[in-house]
């Protein structure tokens, strides 16, 4: 076997997100977010399940950050509902908000654990949909300001900031094929949403900066394209490029531009907008679970989730395993994406998210043997090793989630913790997973 040992300083976190975990959705003064909505709404979610309660973790703070503590963990990504902040997104901070997460914070830090806030994980205030949500200008010019508030309040004990995350499935699920809040299915939209979402970043990115944030980024969720040439690349540009190239280089693709030329004229993007993205970021965020295979078809229909994308369609090699999500696990996606972010774009990056869903729940003796979760793990981990190996500046990873909690459309019927949490009781029982990250952790390594 060989160890494979990761960089000195190499961060081991775990992540979450409000809506997810929280519970609490009418107390401590939040307001509705676009998420109470959507799954409020018969047949949008599995079994109509919402996150009303979720894990409780409004209740169980003090919990969670010790049983993260437990595990050795170097960082927590966990994101900030914007509701809870500005109930209806603008005006005063609501006071008992800001200090829930003043007091999360500072529980971290006592624990030894490095703060890693997002200010966006998809909770969106229902007041801002109902003036038109992300494809609306106000939307952005409103997070910028939302950001000042809370780098204000926290920012002299964050470790690092992410401004939004996922924007592709905030733009494209949520209003492209509304398989997300606010289900909304207008292409011409999406691409709006998907620009305002930029926008919003650097807006968020010069606000934190100047309430004195040291280290801010945007976690991305990137497509590893692969299959045909032509195809991969035409993928590339509708759900890579669209953020990578205004985020990291201060322009669209012309390409991309061009291939959805048919739904707007991009009038949206306005004089300086692209300036305002293109801000100085410390590193980049990915999230990764699984690489996606194109070809050229052209019969293909233009998917809803990628405006543009006639066609070209997807496809799935034989021969390979898949978790609960349906999602092939192909962990040498994961090393070519990091490649790739190098060479292409010379940026650090982060894994914000990587892990799997699998339903395995305790056994006969109370313990939760989930060894495809485990391989799973052990295998991306590697992976991204193989990286920093090929040159890649990697500077952490993020195991996703730290537990079970609402998987958005599929509700509970998928789980991706490493934690197993009974919803009935909210006893929260660590998995083989989590004492196999725990294990990782104290190595800073693993064996392969």
């Amino acid at each position: 076997m060989t160890q494979l040992t990761f960089p000195e300083g190499f961060l081991w976190g775990t992540a979450t997100a409000s809506y997810q975990i929280e519970g609490a959705v009418a107390e401590g003064g939040r307001g509705p977010s676009i998420w109470d909505t959507f799954s409020d709404t018969p047949g949008k979610t599995w079994r109509g399940q919402t996150g009303r309660v979720a894990c409780d973790h409004y209740h169980r703070l003090d919990e969670d950050v010790a049983l993260m503590a437990s595990l050795g963990v170097d960082s927590y990504r966990f994101s900030i509902a914007w509701p809870r902040i500005q109930p209806d997104g603008t005006g005063p901070a609501n006071p008992e908000g800001l200090d829930f997460y003043d007091r999360l914070v500072d529980r971290l830090v006592a624990a030894g654990i490095k703060p890693m806030p997002t200010l966006y994980h998809w909770d969106l205030p229902q007041g801002f949909e109902d003036r038109g949500g992300w494809p609306a200008r106000e939307t952005a010019e409103r997070f910028g300001e939302y950001a000042a508030i809370v780098g204000g309040r926290l920012s002299d004990r964050v470790h690092t900031w992410w401004t939004l995350n996922e924007p592709w499935c905030s733009a494209f699920l949520g209003y492209g094929n509304g398989h997300h809040a606010p289900g909304r299915t207008e292409p011409a939209a999406a691409l709006a949403a998907a620009h305002h979402l930029n926008l919003a970043h650097g807006l968020a990115v010069q606000s934190l900066r100047a309430a004195g944030a040291e280290r801010v980024s945007i976690a991305l969720n990137p497509t590893q394209c692969r299959g045909d040439e032509e195809a991969a690349r035409i993928a590339d540009g509708l759900a890579n490029r669209v953020f990578f190239d205004p985020i990291l280089k201060g322009e669209y693709p012309v390409d991309m531009m061009e291939r959805t030329a048919h739904h707007t004229d991009w009038s949206f993007v306005r004089d300086g907008d692209l300036e305002q993205i293109n801000q100085r970021i410390d590193l980049l965020g990915v999230n990764y679970y699984n690489p996606t295979w194109f070809r050229v078809n052209p019969d293909a229909p233009e998917s809803p989730v990628q405006p543009g994308s006639a066609g070209i369609e997807t496809w799935t090699p034989e021969g390979l395993e898949f978790t609960d999500m349906g999602w092939p696990i192909a962990p040498s996606g994961l090393t070519d994406l990091l490649v790739r972010l190098h060479k292409d774009y010379g940026v650090p990056t982060m894994i914000t998210e990587n892990g799997a869903a699998y339903p395995t729940g305790p056994g006969e003796d109370g313990e939760v043997n989930d060894v495809e979760r485990v391989a799973y793990l052990r295998s991306h981990i590697a992976a991204v090793h193989d990286a920093i190996e090929a040159g890649a500046d990697v500077r952490g990873y993020t195991a996703w989630s730290l537990m079970d909690n609402f998987e958005w459309a599929f509700g509970y019927d998928k789980r991706f913790g490493i934690v197993h949490v009974d919803y009935a009781t909210q006893k929260r029982t660590p998995k083989a997973s989590a004492k196999f990250y725990a294990n990782v952790i104290a190595a800073n390594g693993l064996d392969r």
